[in-house]
């Protein structure tokens, strides 16, 4: 099932889920691609391609292995980014709330990971 994500920039991009949900409903494949190239036109330059897929952990480690990133990689991987502009012409205060809040998310994604690691149920399907 192909599902467009409504949250994005949108305006040059598009993310669409690639497969179904799985166990807890949500999907595990995302494809980002490009439509509204403004190089369009050049031999070259095609109007539409896709950038890459993201693949998602597709069920808990301790029962599935390791198959695919976790939504903290990518939270990780914005907040670097957005860091990095502050450290140089781009930095605003437009960046510096997005990485608080950013982190915040972070914090909180790690928090529900170490009260299922003190529960003993990290890895597992138990809720």
């Amino acid at each position: 099932m192909i599902r467009k994500v409504k949250i994005g920039s949108n305006r040059h991009t598009e993310v669409v889920s690639m497969d179904e949900p799985g166990d807890g409903g949500a999907f595990h494949e995302y494809s980002i691609t490009y439509f509204n190239n403004p190089l369009a036109g050049r031999r070259d330059v095609p109007v539409r391609g896709e950038f890459g897929r993201i693949k998602f952990q597709k069920g808990p480690v301790k029962e599935s292995g390791v198959n695919g990133c976790h939504q903290e990689d990518l939270i990780a991987i914005v907040i670097d980014r957005l860091q990095c502009f502050q450290a140089g012409d781009f930095a605003c205060r437009e960046n510096a709330l997005a990485i608080t809040k950013l982190e915040e998310a972070l914090h909180w994604l790690n928090h529900r990971t170490k009260e299922r690691v003190d529960r003993g149920v990290e890895g597992t399907s138990v809720i």
